[in-house]
């Protein structure tokens, strides 16, 4: 395997409504959630330089499918359905919970998880929530604090040490890294990229 990522190249390829509907266990790919109204999509627009590639809603809670994205070389991309967003239905949030634990726990090529949240509201409770599966999988996180733009620098990085703080008291900072990130500054793009680039490249850590 070539040892640079494309990100540009990066194209849709199918959608699935659950694990079972997935392309087959090949290669690896690294998934991004968060809550409807993080950025996500926009994040992952930033990050293939592709402003179509992830379609973002002005009705967040909109995307409840699990949707793929190739980059070459049998590495992908996932973009994991938005959750917390209040108007889905409680059977839609059980499901959606059921289908990212299992996801989690049972996707083998799955190298890393970006769980995005605002820079404003950090670590909410459905955060915290994937966060702790991801744990549980022994499956490595970074945390995306996007629309950093949305604050001055002194209160941006305040929340970056919290977040850094609270996971150093929770003794998981060894298995969760975080940074600060925005699509419309394009801020932070190096960071995301080279360490999606380090999970996707490694090889296979067993679980």
């Amino acid at each position: 395997m070539s040892q640079r990522i494309h990100f540009n190249q990066a194209f849709f390829t199918q959608s699935a409504p659950s694990i079972r509907e997935c392309p087959p266990e090949s290669g690896r790919e690294v998934a991004f959630a968060g809550r409807s109204n993080a950025g996500k999509s926009s994040a992952l627009n930033t990050l293939t330089n592709n402003s179509k590639l992830a379609r973002t809603s002005k009705t967040p809670g909109r995307t409840q499918l699990i949707n793929y994205f190739e980059l070459g070389e049998d590495t992908r991309l996932v973009d994991l359905p938005g959750y917390g967003y209040a108007k889905v239905s409680r059977a839609m949030k059980d499901r959606w919970q059921e289908n990212l634990s299992e996801y989690l726990h049972e996707r083998q090529c799955l190298a890393g998880l970006v769980v995005v949240m605002d820079i404003r509201h950090p670590m909410q409770e459905h955060d915290t929530l994937v966060i702790n599966w991801a744990i549980e999988a022994k499956m490595p996180v970074h945390l995306l604090l996007t629309k950093a733009d949305k604050l001055k620098r002194g209160p941006a990085q305040n929340t970056l040490l919290q977040v850094k703080k609270s996971l150093k008291e929770a003794g998981v900072d060894d298995l969760i890294s975080v940074q600060t990130f925005s699509s419309l500054k394009r801020a932070g793009l190096d960071q995301l990229q080279s360490k999606i680039t380090g999970w996707l490249l490694d090889e296979p850590t067993g679980e």
